[in-house]
């Protein structure tokens, strides 16, 4: 078909040997018999992100129901940067414009390259979900604007209830990957920002396990492990460990404080989603680690000077807990992990 869409997926997994040496006696060379660690490299996607994935999934699911007809269609969607900007490329190559609201603490980067993108950009104060005043609900309320009678027509993308979004991995990302490794996956590392990608691809794996697994052998082994990560300040972590989404953060004599207490960019909540809350219903998510801004600072620097790999903070973030849960992993394992973009766009405020 070509063009922008052509390019979206079939993205590379790439065996980290040096990570996987420290769990290895140090030895580089240990592939065979030690456990291995792999990264899907999702920021090689043509937007630089993995979520050209789900913002493609949306657009084309709006515009099957009709909710962005051409010529005159707006697509719309609060997000942190990275959706927006995978939002708005696939609506110019569609022939949409696209309005994205994002917040105030992300990185300069990404708000710049929205504007040369074309798209039209609003950036509101953080904070929480249940005030009006969250990108989320301002994006909502833009979309309500521009509902019919009126000329234009527009489709609100709404990535952390679209169940597209979760969708569109678990079709893609997640066959990517059990063929790439030829159906060896033993535990799969994610952090969540919608989770769309945990949660897609950690059901793959699992139904993908019980599909080909003979009845025989399924008491001998066991279906890939699915382990959240996440951030300080999310609830999520608590919500997969004890079933209540609370962060200490939200304790009443520290609700001055933006509860979002961390570096990482475009992860960690203080709500369950409907795409996360799926994972949390078909018990898709196995266990949740919690990984400091220090450990992703210090991953990011030893994975671009030891693997060549220059991460953004929700990368560094995964990868470290990747490295956290091969150490629990028995020889000959397989844990895999996501690059979901470069550091090119976290300088000013990561790096």
């Amino acid at each position: 078909k070509g063009g922008y869409e052509s390019l979206i997926g079939n993205t590379p997994l790439v065996y980290l040997p040096h990570l996987s040496s420290l769990i290895n006696n140090n030895n580089t060379d240990n592939a065979n018999n030690g456990v291995r660690i792999y990264a899907k490299m999702e920021n090689l996607n043509p937007g630089g992100t993995g979520k050209d994935r789900a913002a493609r999934s949306m657009i084309l699911a709006a515009e099957e129901k009709g909710e962005l007809p051409p010529p005159l269609s707006l697509g719309e969607g609060g997000t942190s940067g990275s959706t927006g900007i995978s939002l708005s490329s696939i609506s110019s190559s569609r022939g949409h414009a696209s309005i994205v609201v994002m917040p105030d603490d992300q990185s300069s980067q990404k708000k710049e390259f929205l504007q040369r993108l074309g798209c039209g950009v609003v950036v509101v104060k953080n904070c929480s979900i249940s005030n009006p005043g969250h990108y989320v609900n301002v994006a909502r309320r833009v979309w309500e604007l521009v509902e019919p009678p009126r000329l234009l027509k527009a489709a609100f993308m709404n990535q952390f209830e679209n169940l597209a979004n979760v969708q569109s991995h678990y079709s893609t990302t997640g066959p990517e990957i059990y063929n790439q490794l030829y159906g060896k996956v033993d535990a799969f590392i994610m952090s969540a920002g919608t989770g769309g990608t945990l949660v897609g691809v950690g059901g793959y794996l699992k139904d993908r396990w019980w599909r080909d697994q003979p009845l025989q052998q399924q008491s001998l082994s066991s279906p890939p492990k699915n382990i959240l990560v996440d951030p300080p300040g999310s609830s999520l972590y608590n919500k997969v460990k004890y079933g209540v989404a609370y962060a200490p953060q939200q304790s009443e004599q520290r609700l001055r404080r933006h509860r979002y207490d961390t570096i990482a960019e475009g992860i960690g909540l203080d709500r369950v989603t409907g795409n996360f809350g799926l994972g949390c219903e078909s018990i898709i998510i196995d266990d949740a680690l919690s990984i400091t801004d220090q450990q992703a600072v210090y991953m990011a620097h030893y994975l671009l000077r030891h693997e060549g790999l220059f991460v953004g903070s929700s990368s560094a973030m995964n990868i470290a807990g990747a490295l956290i849960v091969a150490s629990t992993m028995p020889p000959g394992s397989n844990v895999v992990t996501v690059v979901c973009d470069g550091g090119q766009r976290h300088t000013a405020r990561f790096w």
